[in-house]
């Protein structure tokens, strides 16, 4: 993993025994079903937690988006009031994994451009169709389709040191997640092209102030910030929850279906050009971790 160890919290460690075990066990659970996400079951919500294995940094590749695809729509189904979206250690997600892109596309790149725009037109509808509220805690930096994905969600917290940024244009790809819709509305046509066409590396508190954030907590009290707001939510009648849902978005699904369908056609006309495959190798050959 580019000669990095990978951290992994214990929010177990300080539990008694007994909890430690059932802990243990419920990410044993987890961990045969997923390979690149932590899902926990909670008392009225299920957690998904970014926790990629195959990837750096929380980037999307196939496998990752299709396991967030699934446990979305098994939460869909059970008993959770809600989806509460996290991430291991101090990234959120920095968008698609190019090199992993890249890896597949040197091979048949007709097919492969096909297999992965689907991918991500799938998992971006996963989103879309989810009847049920999504709450996002955004611990650290949050690219690309990691901070494309967040106004299709319902309430997203934030830490003080999580920053927002989608520089498509720098990498000569194209814009994703329905942020060609979901950005004007929320922030304005100015802000928006700011973000989406000049990359503007957007701070926690601009995020809050243009509408892509709800909250912004300290660090040091982030995750209890987080957990006390979602045990008030899961106070709430799950009816009530999911059509309070419906109201708000009332009509935009279609609306967010056609705009993903049209980012993804655009990206696979970008994939498969010489190009578009040249600007994505000279930005994966060139890219410098600043993490």
């Amino acid at each position: 993993m580019r000669g990095k160890e990978r951290k992994v919290i214990d929010d177990a460690r300080d539990q008694p025994l007994d909890k430690r075990v059932r802990f243990s066990v419920r990410l044993l659970e987890s961990a045969s079903t997923y390979k690149d996400i932590v899902v926990r079951k909670k008392d009225g919500f299920t957690q998904i937690l970014l926790s990629t294995r195959s990837t750096y940094n929380n980037t999307l590749n196939r496998e990752v988006m299709n396991e967030v695809k699934s446990a979305l729509e098994k939460a869909a189904v059970d008993d959770s009031k809600f989806v509460l979206l996290s991430a291991v250690g101090s990234v959120f997600c920095c968008g698609l994994d190019f090199d992993n892109i890249v890896k597949h596309l040197k091979y048949n790149r007709k097919r492969a451009t096909v297999k992965l725009v689907d991918t991500i037109k799938n998992f971006v509808n996963s989103f879309i169709e989810f009847k049920k509220p999504i709450i996002v805690s955004v611990n650290g930096p949050a690219i690309g389709l990691g901070a494309s994905i967040l106004p299709l969600c319902d309430v997203v917290w934030a830490n003080e040191k999580a920053w927002f940024q989608t520089p498509y244009t720098r990498f000569g790809q194209s814009l994703d997640g329905c942020s060609t819709i979901t950005f004007p509305k929320i922030m304005g046509r100015a802000a928006a092209n700011e973000m989406l066409i000049n990359g503007w590396k957007m701070n926690a508190q601009e995020a809050c102030d243009k509408g892509l954030v709800s909250q912004v907590f300290w660090s040091e009290t982030f995750t209890q910030e987080v957990m006390v707001r979602i045990q008030e939510i899961t106070s709430c009648n799950s009816f009530v929850l999911e059509n309070s849902k419906a109201l708000v978005r009332y009509n935009m699904n279609v609306e967010l279906k056609q705009a993903n369908e049209r980012e993804c056609e655009v990206l696979k006309k970008i994939w498969a050009s010489a190009q578009g495959m040249e600007y994505m190798l000279k930005y994966v050959q060139n890219k410098i971790d600043s993490f």
